[in-house]
C-alpha cells in the first residue's frame, strides 16, 4: 500500500522525546474502499466519530491517536482528503462553483520561541486587564474527548444555560499565577476571569495554535474579491456524498 509523509504544524515540539510524533511527521496510507465504508457507517456518524475512525485507519505510524494535538489532526484531515480523492476540492458558495488546490494550503506552524520548556506543552499569557498570568496548554484529541464528555454532562443537567466557552478554558488553563490546583483554576474561570480578559486570551490562543490555514482569496465572476473559509463538511471527505 503506497503511503505519504505528512508534516505536522506543531513540528513535533510538544510531544515527549520518546513519542513517534516527536519528529514532526506522520505516515499515512492512501484511502481505499474499506475506508469509504467508514465514511458511510451510520453508527460512527451518529456518534460523531466518523472522522476520528477514518484517520485512525489511515495513519500508518504507530501512535496513540489520543495524543495528537488538534492542530496536527487538522493537517491529517486535509492530507486524508488529498490521499483519498486528489488535491482538487470543489464547493459552491454564493451560487458559484469554486475549485481549490488543497496542496497549496499552508501549515500554520508553531513558534518554538513561545514554548516554556522543551518538549512540554505549556505556554503563558498575561491577562491585559487584571495582570494575572495564566499557564495554558494546546488541546489534544484526548483533551477534546474529556471536554466534550463534561459539556454533554452539563447539558443533561441544564438545557437552558450553556457553558461551552468556560468549560473549554477550564481544560486549557493549567495554572493561574503559579497555582495549578484544579479547584482553584476552575474557580478562577467562573469567578475571576473577566470577559475582556477571556476574549483576549481566546484571540491569543487562536493566533499561536498550530494548524492549517484554510482561508483563501477568491475573485467571483462579478469581480468581487473576498476571503473565504473552505467549508469542511461531508462532501469534503467524500465528494459524492449526498447531503
Amino acid at each position: 500500500m503506497p503511503t505519504e509523509t505528512v508534516d505536522l504544524p506543531s513540528k513535533g515540539l510538544l510531544y515527549p522525546a520518546d513519542s513517534p510524533l516527536a519528529n514532526g511527521k506522520i505516515e499515512m496510507k492512501y484511502m481505499t474502499a474499506k475506508e469509504e465504508d467508514i465514511l458511510t457507517n451510520q453508527n460512527y456518524i451518529q456518534k460523531g466519530v466518523v472522522i476520528d475512525k477514518l484517520l485512525e485507519a489511515l495513519i500508518v505510524t504507530k501512535v496513540n491517536y489520543n495524543d495528537i494535538l488538534i492542530g496536527d489532526k487538522d493537517a491529517l484531515l486535509i492530507a486524508s482528503r488529498i490521499l483519498g480523492y486528489g488535491k482538487d476540492y470543489k464547493f459552491t458558495m454564493y451560487g458559484e462553483e469554486i475549485t481549490v488546490d488543497l496542496t497549496t494550503l499552508k501549515n500554520k506552524d508553531l513558534d518554538p520561541k513561545l514554548i516554556l520548556e522543551e518538549r512540554k506543552n505549556e505556554f503563558t499569557y498575561k491577562l491585559p486587564t487584571t495582570d494575572n498570568t495564566i499557564t495554558f496548554k494546546l488541546l489534544s484529541q484526548k483533551d477534546e474527548k474529556e471536554l466534550q464528555r463534561e459539556i454533554d454532562g452539563l447539558k443533561k443537567i441544564s438545557t437552558v444555560i450553556t457553558s461551552d466557552l468556560s468549560t473549554r478554558m477550564k481544560h486549557m488553563i493549567v495554572s493561574v499565577n503559579g497555582n495549578a490546583e484544579r479547584p482553584y483554576v476552575r474557580s478562577f474561570v467562573d469567578k475571576g476571569f473577566l470577559a475582556r480578559d477571556a476574549r483576549a486570551f481566546r484571540e491569543y490562543y487562536a493566533s499561536i495554535v498550530p494548524g492549517i490555514n484554510t482561508k483563501i482569496n477568491h475573485t467571483f465572476q462579478d469581480g468581487l474579491e473576498e476571503e473565504l473559509n473552505i467549508p469542511i463538511n461531508a462532501n469534503f471527505l467524500w465528494p459524492d456524498f449526498e447531503l
